[in-house]
């Protein structure tokens, strides 16, 4: 497949309103496609590489590239191309990359270009999520949409589902079982703005801690144990001590859905950053675990003894969760019956942010395991962080952000009068959002360069955020964890921005 026909129904989905002509368009891509592109076309077209970070930022992606006449580019061969960019390593490996990333901006056209652009940027978002991908690969060949999308959940990937389906039509889908020892895709939560709220959608649940750790997937099967993240990655050998302990449990042959916390000696959650160091640590992991060691903590049981219990209610499934694994490695919880026991569930909450963890998970009783989904029967609820930062500088966007200033630079005040970078943000903006920001921050710029503009700070802007990271990148030594923008405070002047010190001293765990 020619990469020019996926940037115009990247750029056609975009435009799209309609859940039923984005589903259409992406049919037909589907029927175009050949089997071998579908591990391409398909993270392309939500904004991911197969190959994941490239090390390419704007010093290589700023300089001007002619563009190509005609479209000849396919998808396999731009495929290849990032492949080889992703081996860059070493003595020269600038040079090297702006060497391929010029070769491969010169082979595509301008449509292209802006189309690889706003991929290698991650400025992709045009709305094409995997679960209208499903949607558009059943309507491509005529089968079930639901079976699909189970078969999606079993085999933790659209790309592979996608794959059999264009090679073997619906009867492919017979293929795909819960199974032992192969992850499936977890199930997910929306968010609520209130325990109130959650309970008044759900009615009878459970109020369990939602606690920052990272979320892992536990297969046993007799003596063998793997151990897999919610992205579906192998990491069994990272933790040890995971591995013991569900040698430890009753059963012989399960899957277990849970997270790995860090926790210190009082039995509070060291910082999200300690605890996602420690997974992703790959040498010496003994040092490792003695220094940082994790501790799990199980919510859910998906398969127990050659038994699938996804379609069972979830207090069938906690039933058996009880019977295989020990209180202490379990999720605190309790049981409400209603609205009528909201109190209790504000209390638990109330006590859980007390313990440290940032917020809690409610989850209906009746409720089956929606695999690879946000499920509206579990719903997060954690307070949300707000401050009031000024813009510093902000980038170019790309795909349908081209022409307008997205990416935010924001700062805290300092105490000498000045501003700390805290991080960057493009999410939260609306349409008209970016095209307000455009012409303001244009007005404000001091310095223009390839990938945007130095700004004056005067411009306040309202930032929601999820928690703070330690970060050596940024002067004040910490970063906003998903930060995004709620509205900009034309009403505050930059002197009335919120300051370094206001924001660690309400992150008393999370030191510079």
């Amino acid at each position: 497949m020619l990469l020019t026909r996926l940037a115009d129904v990247s750029r056609e989905v975009a435009a799209a309103s309609a859940r039923s002509r984005k589903i259409a368009l992406l049919a037909e891509l589907f029927r175009d496609a050949e089997a071998a592109d579908v591990p391409i076309v398909i993270p392309y077209l939500a904004g991911r590489l197969p190959q994941g970070r490239l090390g390419v930022g704007w010093k290589v992606l700023g300089r001007p590239v002619a563009p190509a006449v005609e479209p000849t580019l396919t998808v396999r061969e731009v495929d290849a191309r990032l492949d080889e960019l992703g081996t860059v390593a070493g003595p020269g490996a600038q040079a090297e990359r702006v060497r391929l990333v010029g070769e491969l901006m010169g082979a595509a056209t301008e449509r292209e270009q802006r189309f690889l652009l706003g991929l290698l940027t991650g400025e992709v978002r045009q709305g094409a999520l995997d679960a209208v991908a499903v949607e558009g690969l059943a309507q491509a060949t005529g089968a079930s949409p639901p079976e699909v999308r189970r078969a999606v959940m079993l085999a933790g990937s659209l790309q592979t589902v996608a794959q059999a389906l264009l090679t073997d039509g619906p009867a492919a889908l017979e293929r795909f079982r819960l199974t032992v020892g192969r992850p499936v895709l977890p199930m997910l939560a929306h968010s609520a703005s209130s325990v109130t709220e959650a309970v008044g959608k759900l009615g009878a649940c459970a109020v369990e801690e939602k606690l920052d750790g990272i979320r892992v997937q536990v297969h046993r099967d007799g003596d063998s144990v793997r151990v897999h993240t919610r992205t579906l990655d192998d990491i069994t050998d990272r933790l040890p001590e995971l591995t013991a302990a569900a040698r430890e449990l009753r059963g012989e042959r399960f899957i277990l859905d849970g997270e790995v916390i860090a926790l210190d000696g009082a039995g509070r959650p060291r910082s999200f950053q300690e605890t996602a160091g420690r997974v992703g640590s790959r040498v010496d992991v003994a040092t490792a675990a003695r220094e940082v060691p994790v501790s799990p903590v199980f919510f859910d049981a998906l398969s127990v003894d050659g038994r699938d219990l996804l379609d069972l209610p979830f207090t069938e499934r906690h039933a058996e969760l009880a019977r295989l694994v020990p209180e202490p490695m379990r999720v605190r919880r309790t049981v409400v019956s209603g609205v009528q026991d909201t109190a209790a569930a504000e209390e638990f909450l109330e006590e859980t942010l007390r313990r440290g963890h940032e917020g809690v998970v409610v989850k209906a009783l009746d409720a089956p395991y929606s695999a690879g989904r946000r499920g509206a029967s579990w719903l997060k609820v954690k307070p949300v962080h707000t401050l009031d930062l000024v813009v510093l500088a902000a980038e170019w966007g790309h795909g349908r952000r081209t022409g307008k200033l997205s990416n935010l630079h924001l700062g805290a005040r300092t105490a000498d009068g000045g501003f700390a970078m805290l991080g960057k943000t493009f999410k939260g903006m609306t349409d008209a959002m970016l095209t307000w920001q455009t012409g303001h921050l244009r007005e404000l710029a001091v310095q223009e360069h390839g990938w945007g503009l130095t700004v004056r700070p005067a411009l306040v802007v309202e930032i929601a955020y999820d928690g703070l990271q330690r970060s050596t990148r940024y002067p004040a030594g910490v970063t906003l964890r998903f930060a995004r923008v709620l509205r900009y405070r034309e009403d505050k002047r930059p002197e009335e921005a919120d300051t370094v010190e206001t924001l660690l001293a309400a992150h008393p765990g999370v030191r510079p």
